[in-house]
C-alpha cells in the first residue's frame, strides 16, 4: 500500500472467549479457549467440539449473526470521539456464496436485522463482501479507494459468520476437513464477529496500527486438489504485501495467521516462509488465534486486527512489524504488513 497506508483507529469483537475486545484479546494473550461439546454428533457418534457465542437467549440463524454484528459495532464505534455509525461506509465481510451450509438470502437477512438492531440506515457507499476469511484484505483495498480516492474520512470493516450449523458441519467432515473423533487433522467450528475502523494515518495522538501492504493470490495445490503443494499462490501474496510496503520479510518481526488445525496449512506458510525469508532470524513466531475462538470464517481477520492492536498497545507482541496471511479453501490467498508506528510516514 505504498503511499496509502490505513491505520486502525478503533476495534471491536465478539467470541466464544468474550464479548468485548478486550475481554477476548486476554483470553487469546492467556491461551484460553472456549472449546465444549455442541449439539452436533460426529460420523463416529461422538459429540463434536465447538465454540459458541453465548448470548442471554438461544437465537440461531441470520438473528444470532446480527445480533453479535451489532455488538461488535457498536463496541467499534464507541472507540471514536463522536462516530455516527450512520456516518460511516460499512464493509461488511460474510461468508462466500458457495461455502456449504450458507443461509439462504444471508446478506439481506444478516443486514435487515442489524440496522433493526442498532435502529440505523447504513451509509450509501456501504457494500457486502461475500470472500470468506480473506474479506478482510479485500475490503482493505475497497477501503483504501474510499478513503484517498473519494476522500471518506473513515470505514468501518466487519465481519461476522458461524459454521456451528449441520449442513455446514456433515459437508466439511465428509472432506475430512473437521476435527471429530474419527479425524484428528482437523479444525473446530466456531463463531463469532469483528469490527474495525480505518483511517489514514494521522500524526500525534499516539501510535497507530498501520497496514502498509497488501498482496493477493491464487493457491492451485488446494488439499482437495491432490497436486503437490508449493505454496505457490500464498508465496507469491506475501512477496507483493513486501514490495507494496517497501520492505523485506527479514525486516518483519513475527507472522499471525487464520491457521485453525489443518496441517496442510501449517506446511503451506512453512513453505512460503522458507521462499521469502532472505535473512537469518533466531525467531519468527507464528500466532494463530483460532486456537482459541475455532474456525470463525469472515471474522477472523477482524479478530486478528484486534488481537495485534492490543499486544503492540499493551507491550506483550514480539515486535511491531507483522506479516498477516489468509487463506480461503478454494485456493484464495492474501497477506499484509502492519506495523505499529507513530504516524503514517
Amino acid at each position: 500500500m505504498t503511499g496509502q497506508p490505513l491505520a486502525i483507529a478503533g476495534t471491536g469483537m465478539v467470541t466464544g472467549v468474550g464479548l468485548s475486545a478486550p475481554a477476548a484479546c486476554a483470553a487469546i494473550r492467556c491461551a484460553i479457549d472456549g472449546f465444549q461439546e455442541t449439539r452436533f454428533m460426529d460420523a463416529g457418534g461422538e459429540w463434536i467440539l465447538g465454540c459458541e457465542v453465548p448470548l442471554e437467549q438461544s437465537w440461531r440463524g441470520a438473528v444470532k449473526l446480527a445480533k453479535m454484528l451489532a455488538m461488535a459495532l457498536r463496541e467499534c464505534a464507541a472507540t471514536a470521539p463522536n462516530l455516527e455509525l450512520e456516518s460511516v461506509p460499512v464493509l461488511l465481510c460474510l461468508a462466500e456464496g458457495e461455502r456449504p451450509g450458507r443461509l439462504p438470502r444471508l446478506t439481506d437477512q444478516v443486514a435487515q436485522q442489524v440496522t433493526k438492531e442498532l435502529g440505523i440506515r447504513f451509509h450509501e457507499k456501504s457494500t457486502v463482501i461475500a470472500y470468506g476469511r480473506v474479506g478482510t484484505a479485500v475490503a482493505l483495498l475497497q477501503a483504501r479507494r474510499l478513503i484517498y480516492e473519494e476522500r471518506i474520512p473513515q470505514v468501518l470493516i466487519a465481519g461476522v459468520d458461524s459454521l456451528l450449523a449441520g449442513p455446514t458441519i456433515q459437508a466439511f467432515e465428509e472432506r475430512d476437513l473437521l476435527l471429530t473423533s474419527r479425524n484428528s487433522d482437523g479444525f473446530i467450528p466456531g463463531e463469532a464477529a469483528s469490527a474495525v475502523l480505518v483511517q489514514a494515518p494521522r500524526t500525534g495522538g499516539g501510535p497507530q496500527l498501520i497496514c502498509r501492504g497488501l498482496g493477493f493470490d491464487i493457491e492451485k495445490a488446494t488439499e482437495d486438489s491432490g497436486e503437490p503443494l508449493r505454496a505457490d499462490g500464498l508465496t507469491k501474496a506475501i512477496r507483493d504485501a513486501l514490495t507494496d510496503a517497501g520492505c523485506e520479510l527479514g525486516d518483519l518481526d513475527f507472522r499471525i495467521t487464520d491457521i485453525s488445525g489443518s496441517q496442510y496449512r501449517f506446511k503451506e506458510a512453512s513453505l512460503a516462509l522458507s521462499r521469502t525469508l532472505r535473512k537469518r532470524k533466531e525467531e519468527f513466531d507464528l500466532w494463530h488465534p483460532a486456537d482459541c475462538v475455532g474456525e470463525v470464517g469472515a471474522a477472523i481477520g477482524g479478530v486478528m486486527i484486534a488481537v495485534i492492536d492490543a499486544a503492540c498497545r499493551k507491550g506483550y507482541s514480539k515486535g511491531y512489524h507483522i506479516l498477516f496471511h489468509l487463506g480461503n479453501d478454494d485456493g484464495k490467498r492474501t497477506a499484509m504488513v502492519f506495523s505499529f508506528a507513530d504516524t503514517g510516514a
